[in-house]
Order: structure tokens, then C-alpha cells, then sequence
């Protein structure tokens, strides 16, 4: 049984004509009637009766025209996957990503993603950059968001997010009546800072933009965390502009002036070695290339 008969079958059942049938298919009439009779040969049953006036479908052709539609739907959306796959349109993309690109970042790629490529489908993963660089070079990540500088060997990056430093304080702080805060205006203040141990660049270059020595509270893996023990009043975090997007009750948020240094967040990869890899990036590139 070939696609081509059940083609010729499907629309000579909907003609019931020879002549019709045969000018939609592209084919002379003759080559028709012997694809509807190598097609009935294969099946061992008639489809169709017909004679000089009429073509009509027998019981069994009855049966089989909804079956041979389904088929011949089914072989179309077969080729078209195939064919989007080959385009990078169709397939499934693992992404880590870390917290601070969850408020902007994170939900504007995920909408250009499903508007333009609605058969791509990201798997992410909520992961510190280190574990990322590890997935990647194990094959279990396709792409990160971390935050730069991340030297780590087989892995590429590419700068996509830079955001200046707030500092977030409880609401009763007395450094919340000003707009923008000093380095040394947090001297013998508790501060909440990112661990090092998951952004190591990160942090080294920020502790030397800050260019004091800090009262470091505590450093943390998260700034959900941070931001919660902000808002009990056990202190103040320093963080990247974006993560402080969604502050919890009693909190607010004040510019730190860094000079000119700003966070990096970067696009983290190994190779761009599937066509589906490939439409990502660019679709980061465009929306978020410098």
C-alpha cells in the first residue's frame, strides 16, 4: 500500500468521477485506474464500483476512505516535523538558569519562544552556575544563564544581562530615606551578600568594586533567601537590580553606586551541534545580544 494510492483513493472517493479525480492528482486518467487497482489488489477487497455512467463506493470503501484520510493526515504532519526539525523549529531544549533572570529575563524568553517557535520546548532547570557548567560539559544541559565572569574549560559565553546594585532594606532603615547608598555607607552594617562558591568571578569582582571591607552576615546560594531575611529586619542584601524585582512586604530597594561595574549574567554553551540549539541561540542573540 503506497501514500500515492491512498491519495488517488481519498480523492476519486470524494469526486466519484474518473476524469475530475484524475486533473486533481496531476495524472492522466489511465495511470489513476491502476493505482485504484494495484491499491484493491493490496487490500483483496473492492473499493469502488464503477461503470460507464457512475462511480460509486462500496461498503468496504465506505470503511476504508476515513482510515485512508487519518493516513495520509498522519504522513503529512510526519514529513512536516521532519521538515521544522531540519529548520530548528521543532524540539526540546534544556536551559539552567539561575534566580536573579527569573523576574525579566527568564519570562521574556519563554514568551518569544512560544509565539515564534511553538513547538520548541524548554525544559528548564533552577541551578547555580558551577552545577550548569558541570550539566553542560555532561550533556545534560543544552544552554545556561549564569552570572560572569565563568572560566570554566569547554564551556562558551556570551554576555546577555548587565544591571547595576541595589541594596535592599527594611522599610524602618535608617538608609532608606536615601535614594542612592555608598560602598562605606554600609560599614558596620550586616550585609547579605551571594555565596562564593556559587559565582566565584561574580563575587571576587564585586568585593573588589565595593572596595571596603563589609560586616558580611551571611552568604548565601539564594536571594529569595536573602530577600526573605531582609524583610525580617536581620539585615540588608546587596544584589543584582533584576532580583530585586519582586521584594517581599516591608522592603525596598536603593541603588548601590558602583562607578561604571556592573552583573553579567551570560548565555552558557558547549557546542550548537543540533539545528534546534541553534534557533535558540540566535532567538537570545536578538532579543538580548549586545
Amino acid at each position: 500500500m503506497e501514500l500515492k494510492h491512498l491519495r488517488a483513493f481519498v480523492v476519486l472517493a470524494q469526486e466519484l468521477h474518473f476524469g475530475r479525480a484524475a486533473v486533481q492528482l496531476s495524472i492522466v486518467q489511465p495511470a489513476l485506474s491502476m493505482q485504484i487497482k494495484l491499491l484493491e489488489s493490496g487490500l483483496g477487497v473492492r473499493l469502488l464500483d464503477r461503470n460507464r455512467h457512475s462511480v460509486t463506493l462500496t461498503d468496504a470503501g465506505r470503511a476504508f476512505l476515513p482510515e485512508a484520510q487519518a493516513t495520509l493526515h498522519q504522513a503529512a504532519r510526519a514529513a512536516d516535523a521532519a521538515r521544522a526539525s531540519n529548520r530548528g523549529e521543532i524540539g526540546r531544549v534544556r536551559l539552567g538558569f539561575v534566580s536573579s533572570v527569573l523576574p525579566q529575563l527568564l519570562p521574556q524568553l519563554i514568551r518569544a519562544v512560544h509565539q515564534r517557535y511553538p513547538r520548541i520546548e524548554l525544559e528548564l532547570k533552577d541551578m547555580p552556575g558551577p552545577d550548569q557548567a558541570a550539566a553542560l560539559k555532561n550533556g545534560l544541559l543544552d544552554f545556561g544563564l549564569m552570572r560572569l565572569p565563568a572560566a570554566h574549560p569547554g564551556v562558551q559565553t556570551r554576555a546577555v544581562l548587565r544591571e547595576s546594585f541595589c541594596v535592599a532594606l527594611p522599610m524602618d532603615h535608617p538608609l532608606a530615606a536615601r535614594q542612592t547608598i555608598q560602598p562605606a555607607d554600609l560599614l558596620d552594617v550586616p550585609v547579605y551578600i551571594l555565596a562564593r562558591r556559587y559565582a566565584p568571578g561574580f563575587y571576587d569582582e564585586f568585593i573588589q568594586a565595593v572596595g571596603i571591607t563589609l560586616d558580611i552576615a551571611s552568604e548565601l546560594g539564594e536571594f529569595t533567601t536573602m530577600l526573605a531575611l531582609v524583610s525580617a529586619g536581620l539585615g540588608v542584601g546587596v544584589l543584582p537590580l533584576q532580583a530585586a524585582r519582586a521584594l517581599p512586604a516591608n522592603c525596598v530597594s536603593r541603588h548601590l553606586e558602583l562607578g561604571a561595574f556592573e552583573a553579567t549574567t551570560g548565555l552558557a554553551w558547549t557546542e550548537l551541534d543540533s539545528a534546534v540549539k541553534t534557533t535558540l541561540y540566535n532567538l537570545i542573540v536578538e532579543l538580548f545580544g549586545e
